[in-house]
C-alpha cells in the first residue's frame, strides 16, 4: 500500500509556511510520499484537484493548511483521512500517525 499526504495549502497563509519547516520531514519519517499543492501553482492544483474536490466539494469546510492521506494519488486514489490546520511537530505527528492507525485497522 502506497501512501501519500498532500498538503494543500496557499502561499499567502502563514501558518502553511510555518508547517513546511517540519511537515514534510514528519511524514517521510512515518514512510509517507510528501506531496505539496499551493493552490496558486496551476498545474500540480490540477493533478490533485480531483482529491481535495472528493472530501471539499465547495472547499468550505477544509482548513489551512489541509493534509489529505490518500493511498494511489496518482491513480484510482482511496483517501484515509486527513489533518486540518496548523498544529505543533509533534502534535501533527500524533494526528497523522492516528490516520494510519485507523486506516490499517
Amino acid at each position: 500500500m502506497s501512501l501519500a499526504v498532500i498538503k494543500f495549502s496557499s502561499e499567502e497563509c502563514g501558518i502553511c509556511h510555518k508547517m513546511a519547516f517540519y511537515d514534510q520531514k514528519v511524514a517521510e519519517e512515518l514512510g509517507l510520499q510528501f506531496i505539496d499543492v499551493k493552490m496558486q501553482d496551476t498545474a500540480a492544483y490540477r493533478k490533485y484537484r480531483k482529491i481535495l474536490l472528493t472530501q471539499y466539494p465547495d472547499k468550505y469546510e477544509m482548513g489551512w493548511p489541509t493534509y489529505i492521506i490518500c493511498e494511489s494519488p496518482e491513480g484510482e486514489f482511496n483517501i484515509k483521512g486527513e489533518v486540518k490546520g496548523g498544529h505543533p511537530k509533534g502534535e501533527f505527528r500524533t494526528r497523522l500517525q492516528q490516520v494510519l492507525d485507523s486506516s490499517s485497522s
